[in-house]
């Protein structure tokens, strides 16, 4: 068990999300930056798709009141365990009773918090992952509060380095893969949607100009701030289906990406798709951040998504030769 000591709201429970039930209305949620979460779980041996915790508001604070291990991926709190500073992308084993602090981090939005075995809430729908809007899953549908107690599930047990392992963080080790932010403007890949051409001159504005993320952004939506673009005609379009990474352009002209918690539809037109493999960049996205769209193929993508792939596999590797090796010198 651990128990919660200090948080704020939005800090949940999420796993990979519930896919399967757009066409009934219910969205997918799951975790914002999938590629964090995921390494999270590898890093202490479990299924990417076990449940963790999110944390996007601090200070964070808990209590394990038991033995465990457990990581951080994401953005760097400055966390403590009693008192000792630990890096991001870190697995650490805690001691019955050891405190564990998130601060806010000084670049990044989301933490992401691994137990080795996962958080063990009740599946609904097939994920554990919390609906806000929805008010199931997670904890009873809700945020974390002060004095929650979470159950870990079983794990397999087996040793681990008391000083605990790190891996090279996703922006380092794929480098080669993503683009650099430049000007403090984080570079998002995207490639045109079945609208993009109703927006004629403005379309290029689109790829071209900064936009901002807006205070009125949250998991369902990234609502941007920048010079309006506006369809050469008014077209009355059908509510269709939309999934996260859509770019949709409401009547006031400013984009909104479609995120985690995305409507299931929406009749807005579609300018723009975000790469998949580039949406936990911008999940990383602060508000009042900058972004510029960047045009894409589907090549990049494939190409982005196989370097995840081996990014991942080769975490596995290396906690499986680390812990043979631990074995061998027992």
């Amino acid at each position: 068990m651990i128990e919660i000591l200090a948080t704020g709201p939005l800090n949940t429970v999420q796993d990979l999300g519930r896919p399967g039930y757009r066409k009934i209305g219910v969205t997918a949620c799951g975790a914002m930056d999938t590629l964090a979460h995921s390494i999270a779980n590898l890093m202490v041996g479990n299924d990417v798709s076990a449940a963790g915790i999110e944390v996007q508001t601090f200070p964070f604070r808990l209590r394990f009141e038991e033995p465990m291990v457990f990581s951080l991926a994401g953005a760097d709190c400055a966390a403590r365990l009693d008192g000792q500073q630990l890096s991001a992308f870190w697995a650490m084993w805690a001691e019955a009773g050891q405190e564990l602090e998130l601060n806010p981090p000084k670049d990044g939005a989301r933490a992401y918090l691994g137990f080795e075995g996962g958080i063990d809430v009740a599946p609904v729908m097939g994920s554990r992952s919390t609906s806000l809007r929805g008010a199931f899953g997670g904890l009873d549908g809700r945020f974390l509060a002060v004095g929650d107690r979470l159950a870990v599930a079983p794990s397999a047990g087996g040793g681990f380095p008391k000083g605990g392992f790190g891996v090279t963080p996703p922006l380092e080790a794929l480098a080669d893969i993503f683009p650099l932010v430049a000007d403090g403007v984080l570079p998002v890949r995207a490639i045109p949607a079945g609208e993009h051409d109703l927006f004629a001159a403005d379309a290029e504005r689109f790829w071209t100009q900064a936009w901002k993320v807006s205070a009125r952004s949250d998991r369902t939506g990234f609502r941007l701030s920048g010079e309006p673009i506006r369809p050469k005609e008014v077209v009355e379009m059908r509510s269709h289906g939309v999934m996260p990474g859509v770019v949709q352009v409401p009547p006031a002209g400013e984009p909104i990406v479609q995120m985690s918690d995305a409507n299931t539809a929406g009749g807005y037109p579609k300018i723009a798709g975000v790469l998949e493999t580039d949406l936990w960049r911008l999940a990383q996205a602060r508000i009042g951040s900058s972004l510029r769209f960047v045009p894409a193929t589907h090549a990049d993508a494939r190409r982005a998504e196989l370097a995840i792939t081996a990014y991942l596999d080769d975490i596995c590797q290396t906690r499986a030769l680390l812990l043979q090796a631990l074995s061998a010198f027992a």
